[in-house]
Formats: structure tokens, sequence, C-alpha cells
């Protein structure tokens, strides 16, 4: 009987197994230690967020006066300069407003030259009524020394003394006339005069109503959301415009609660505009963190003592400004997404930083018109006396 071997199956390997774990091991370990090497040399270091867009100023265009738009100089996306006419209004009212007030102020010039002159009649009248007092006196006196010589009656010496009286009364009439009138013009000029000067103050809200009615731009920028049309009626305060200055933007973004710990002003930003994606990289510094998160400044703020409460992580809003001259090169929008990592491996010692790039200019109020001050002089002149625009008096 011949016996068959039976070969055996041959023996897998386990190197292949070993080999592929062992490499997985070292993947997750050199991966591990490569995280704990950026998260100690780098990351902790920095704080990011994507939750941060371009802001800007929002200039509102407004009517300080009523009127009707007579004629539109700008419409959206167009760039205008500090200065630049945005519409106009129907000036007609107030030109008649203004020569209504010029007419006034000239009327009251002249009633206060009037006053001067009542009070210089009073004075006149009462140096004439004194000199005929006087002379009433000295009769009198005379009558009474003829009295015993029976020269003068009894009658005729008391119609004297209520003579006497009666022009005493007159002249003490005249004064009392003159000292009401001599009041309302003691110590002032024409010019000065409460009346003209109230004259004057009307002449100048006339001027001012009508300059107003042409609407200029308080700075330069681009015009945006301009909802004012032609032959509209608009009242004072009603919003017809805006003006986005975009060379003065900032970023505000909104890190968690737990991220700001070490953000201080002046830690220095790398910002990622989505627009120009990765390629262009805008440095920045942080100008400063806001007072409370933004829901405590939202239009209805969280109320957490009531109802069921559930913890929300809130977010910062963070101020960081940019670089005027990348801005300037690579133009920004407002309301651009972007992507923000801050440096906060320091906290002490840094540069002081401005809350803003440039600051806000201030425009010269429409009421400080030269030409309305020498309108007011000329009128003056035209109404004035010959001899001077002096209305004192003298005392009796």
């Amino acid at each position: 009987m011949t016996t068959t071997a039976v070969p055996k199956a041959p023996t897998k390997s386990n190197f292949p197994r070993i080999l592929g774990l062992s490499l997985l091991a070292l993947a997750v370990i050199g991966g591990l230690a490569g995280w704990a090497s950026y998260w100690f040399l780098i990351g902790q270091h920095h704080v990011t967020t994507d939750d941060a867009y371009v802001n800007g100023d929002v200039v509102e265009i407004t009517s300080e006066v009523p009127g009707t738009v007579v004629a539109l100089h700008v419409d959206n996306t167009q760039k205008v300069a500090a200065g630049d006419a945005l519409l106009a209004l129907d000036p007609a009212d107030a030109r008649i407003a203004v020569a209504a007030a010029e007419a006034d102020l000239a009327l009251a010039i002249r009633q206060v030259r009037s006053l001067g002159a009542q009070a210089e009649q009073l004075r006149a009248q009462i140096a004439s009524n004194q000199t005929t007092l006087e002379r009433a006196q000295s009769d009198y006196k005379r009558r009474q020394t003829l009295v015993d010589a029976g020269g003068v009656s009894m009658e005729e010496l008391s119609h004297a003394r209520d003579n006497i009286q009666q022009l005493s009364a007159t002249v003490d009439a005249a004064r009392a006339a003159y000292k009401a009138t001599e009041s309302q013009i003691a110590g002032t000029t024409i010019a000065t005069h409460p009346t003209v000067r109230a004259a004057a103050a009307r002449l100048r809200s006339a001027e001012l109503a009508l300059r107003r009615s042409a609407i200029t731009a308080p700075i330069a920028g681009v015009i945006a959301k301009r909802s004012v049309e032609i032959g509209q009626h608009i009242d004072p305060g009603t919003p017809l415009m805006s003006i986005i200055p975009l060379e003065d933007l900032w970023i505000e973004a909104n890190f968690k609660e737990v991220q700001i710990t070490n953000i201080r002003p002046g830690q220095p930003v790398a910002v990622h505009v989505d627009v120009y994606g990765s390629s262009q990289l805008y440095h920045g510094r942080v100008a400063g963190v806001a007072a409370g998160s933004g829901g405590t400044f939202a239009l209805l703020p969280p109320q957490n003592a009531t109802g069921n409460w559930i913890k929300i992580v809130q977010r910062v809003p963070v101020r960081i400004l940019l670089d005027p001259a990348e801005v300037k090169a690579h133009p920004l929008r407002l309301g651009l997404s972007s992507v923000i990592d801050v440096d906060i491996s320091r906290t002490d010692d840094l540069p002081a930083t401005p809350i803003r790039n440039f600051a806000l200019p201030i425009i010269t109020s429409a009421g400080d018109d030269p030409r309305v001050n020498a309108l007011i002089d000329r009128i003056i002149a035209e109404n004035s006396a010959e001899n001077g625009d002096g209305i004192g008096v003298a005392t009796p």
C-alpha cells in the first residue's frame, strides 16, 4: 500500500499587517506631535474667525427745510467730492421770505429812528412847557403883591394859581412820556437796538432757509440708497440718500466670548477678504473691543431671566483698522466677508492705535455766511440817519 503525502498550506506572514499598524501609529503620533508643536509654537498665540465683515461710515443725507425737489444731480454708485451739489429744492418760497425779512428790517430801523425823533420832540416840548410854567409862576408872584393894593382881584389870582398847577402837570406828563420813550432807546444804536437785532435775526433765518434749499455733499464718497425723486415734496429729516466714504473702512470681527480674553488694542492682525481670496493679505491692528456683546445692543436684546434658559455662546465685536495704502490699492466695499487672524502673543507694551484712520471732517455751518452780515449792514446804512446811527438822547 502506497502512502501519498498531503502538502501543507503555506503560512501567511504577519509582517505587512504589523507594518501597516506601525505606520498608522507613527502617522497618528506624528500628527499629534505636529498639532502639539503648532499649538505650543503658533496656535495658542492666535485667534481666528470668519464671522467678520467690512464696515464703514454711512453718512445719511437729509433736508433741513421742506420743499419740492427741482433738480437731482447724483445717482447710486456715483462718486462725489465734498461740496458737490446733490439736489436742489424749489427756492421760490425762501426767496419771498428773504424779501419780506429785508423789508421788515428796513421798517424796524425806521421805527427805531422815529423813537429817537419822538424823544427829541418830547425834550423840546418839556423845555417849552417849563418856560411857560416859569413865566406863569413869575406872573403869579407879581399878582400877589398887587392884591393888597387892589390892583388884582382874588379871582384873578386864583386863576393864575390854577394855571400854574395845570402847566406843572403838563410838564410832568411830558417828562413821563419822555422817560418812556427814552427807556426804549437808551444805551443803544440803531444796529444794536433789540427791535433791529430781532429783525436782522429773522433775515438771517430766511437767508439760511434759502441757502439750505441747495443740498451739497458734506464729505467725499460714493452715493448709495438714493430714494428721492424729481418733483417729490420732502419734509425736514426725510432720508434722501447716503454717502459712503470708501477710503476710511475697517473690519468688524465678531469673536466668541472665549476668544477675546487676550485681545488687546494694538495687536497685529492678518486679514483675507473673500473678494480677493488668499492672494491678497491685508495688514491691520486691533483698534478696540466693543463694550458688550452683539446681543446686548440688539433691537430686542435677550431676556434670559424669563422662560427656559439655554446658554448660547455670545460674540463680541472687535474693531480692526486696515492699512490705508493697502485699501487704496485694493478697494473694498461695505459688508464684504473676511477671515481674521489676530496675533495675541503680546498683551503688554503694544503700540498706540487710534480708533480710526481718518478723523471725520468738520463741516462749516450754513449760518456762517459773511454775505448775510454784509447785506444787513447795507440795509442799516441805507435806512439810518445821515448824521450817524446813534439814537441816544440826553436827559432833559
